[in-house]
């Protein structure tokens, strides 16, 4: 017990230090920006010197309204700065409001800097990111800085570069600082800006060293065959580099639409191969996942706000509802209609064809006819870069889900009653009904588990696409080719297919376009058939119907 309290002493301690540190570290730059507002001479150059070296973003709004005339003085209160805002005066140095009644409203006047200030109130501005907390913030900063080949960012670069210590934000300052040289150094920074940005494989360098190089003749390379030998290397590094972003990026964005389509397949590789029914109304019960989501969203931001963190949450609670929704709705489903369609598989499609336009007017008549709106959780914000290939969050999501809901299916038929029965009344079904196996309650649960794993992929797209009426219809035909190609009732086929699919489209869409692309993928699905009809698994049944 002693330990514990120990512990949460030290915890608070930690806690009130951090909020002491942070609350002085405001004071220190409001009384800076007041310095600079109302003093001059050496008392104004010493304190934006100070500037450039705090990351404050309460210095870009402060300074940006002065320029435009929201910072104020008054006679009625001399040696004070007043920060106007949407009808409301602060004190520059507390940030406390300040009432003022119409005598002291009327004796105010507009504090405008200098011409000369001004500029150097724009490099404050400008560099002021350079010295963020976020590391994020402090590369883009640099970057900005680097492309805009302004000599007088040059030292701004250099200091943010001598005191980084983390890595990454380390290379992107190098990068910068390579980058603005180009233009900007003398002929030996030259020389060794365009050999480290080969190094580095800057993408973002690579055309500069490359106009260098198409306009030598008329630049400091003309004549230097050092210079020209160091930028055609670096451009052959840059040129492998995006060759290979490009080759795994195709990669990776084929392997998560690899994915997508695993999950809307799977759930129709169950009841398309494993129950011989031709579910047209499947994209129906995707878009069922995506309205799921957006209800369980609209609960969660009835209590919390929406850039808070327990508002993330609504994503992982509306997974499994969206699951437990679309089963019950499929179970009902067979119960009523689907049961009646065995074996009858031309009336099977035209009935589900009519459930899937029914089910569309449904959706019309309660969210309306535009898509809704389904915010990402700020933990799938962002993404992971690798060697310059950029992997989003939410992507990566994707392709875990995929994995987990292969795994679970797989323990389901696999390794429980449930499962067994699955398998038996797939092979024959007669025989299954003979031996005792309830078939009507497993074509309901088969039926309503394939539904559950439909809409998870909804609830999975709403991340990455469009929530609307017609959202399942975009991946009902890859999905049906994902079944076909992996062989009937295949999952392992199914997975295997899906993602030979999302790469092969991947890397044929830039080189052919998206519609080309799409029909060659279409051309190849139909010479692999012609070859392998079964699929690529085809099954072996011992019933005497085959």
């Amino acid at each position: 017990m002693t330990s514990i309290l120990k512990i949460l002493f030290f915890l608070s301690l930690t806690i009130s230090v951090y909020a002491i540190d942070k609350e002085s570290q405001e004071i220190e730059v409001r009384i800076l920006l007041q310095t600079i507002i109302l003093e001059s001479g050496s008392a104004q150059t010493d304190a934006i010197d100070k500037l450039f070296d705090n990351g404050s973003p309460e210095i870009k709004i402060i300074v940006n309204d002065w320029k435009v005339g929201r910072i104020l003085g008054s006679n009625s209160h001399p040696g004070k700065a007043l920060h106007f805002v949407e009808g409301v005066y602060y004190d520059v140095l507390t940030g406390d409001i300040v009432q003022l009644d119409e005598s002291e409203v009327s004796d105010l006047k507009k504090l405008r800097p200098s011409r000369k200030l001004r500029k150097k109130l724009q490099q404050i501005i400008d560099t002021v990111d350079v010295s963020s907390k976020d590391p994020s913030v402090r590369i883009d900063a640099a970057l900005k800085l680097g492309l805009s080949n302004k000599a007088e960012y040059v030292p701004a670069l250099r200091a943010g570069l001598s005191k980084e210590n983390d890595l990454k934000v380390k290379k992107a300052f190098e990068e910068a600082l390579a980058i603005s040289l180009l233009v900007n150094g003398s002929d030996e920074e030259l020389l060794q800006s365009i050999s480290r940005l080969g190094e580095l494989q800057s993408i973002y360098a690579r055309d500069r060293i490359a106009d260098l190089l198409t306009k030598s003749d008329e630049n400091r390379l003309k004549g230097n065959t050092e210079l020209i030998e160091a930028a055609h290397e670096a451009v052959k590094l840059i040129d492998y580099h995006q060759e290979f972003v490009e080759i795994w990026g195709n990669l990776f964005r084929g392997f998560s639409l690899g994915s997508v389509l695993l999950i809307v397949s799977f759930g129709l590789a169950i009841t398309f191969g494993l129950m011989g029914i031709i579910n047209m109304a499947h994209g129906e019960f995707i878009a069922l996942g995506g309205y799921t989501c957006y209800v369980v969203q609209n609960i969660f931001a009835n209590y919390f706000p929406t850039d808070s963190y327990w508002f993330g949450w609504y994503f992982v609670v509306s997974l499994p509802v969206s699951f437990l929704v679309a089963g019950f709705l499929g179970y009902i489903l067979e119960k009523g209609f689907i049961r009646f369609l065995y074996k009858r598989p031309l009336e099977s499609l035209l009935a589900t064809w009519g459930l899937s336009m029914v089910l569309q007017q449904v959706y019309r008549l309660i969210f309306g006819a535009a898509n809704v709106q389904v915010n990402t959780p700020q933990w799938l914000l962002g993404s992971y870069d690798y060697s310059g290939i950029s992997m989003s969050y939410t992507r990566i999501f994707v392709v875990g889900l995929a994995l987990v809901i292969c795994f679970l299916t797989w323990l389901l038929l696999s390794k429980t009653k449930l499962g067994l029965y699955i398998r038996a009344v797939m092979q024959n079904r007669e025989m299954a009904s003979s031996l005792g196996i309830p078939v009507s309650k497993v074509n309901s649960l088969t039926f309503a588990f394939g539904c559950g794993l439909a809409s998870l992929a909804g609830a999975a797209i709403s991340q990455i696409g469009n929530v609307g009426p017609s959202m399942g219809q975009a991946y009902l035909v890859d999905s049906f080719m994902v079944v076909v190609i992996g062989s009937l009732g295949n999952l392992l086929g199914a997975g295997l297919s899906s993602v030979g699919i999302g790469i092969v489209d991947q890397y044929l869409q830039p080189a052919l376009g998206p519609v080309m692309g799409k029909i060659t993928v279409f051309f190849v699905i139909i010479l692999f058939l012609q070859w392998k009809p079964g699929g690529l698994f085809p099954s072996k049944s011992r019933s005497l119907d085959d």
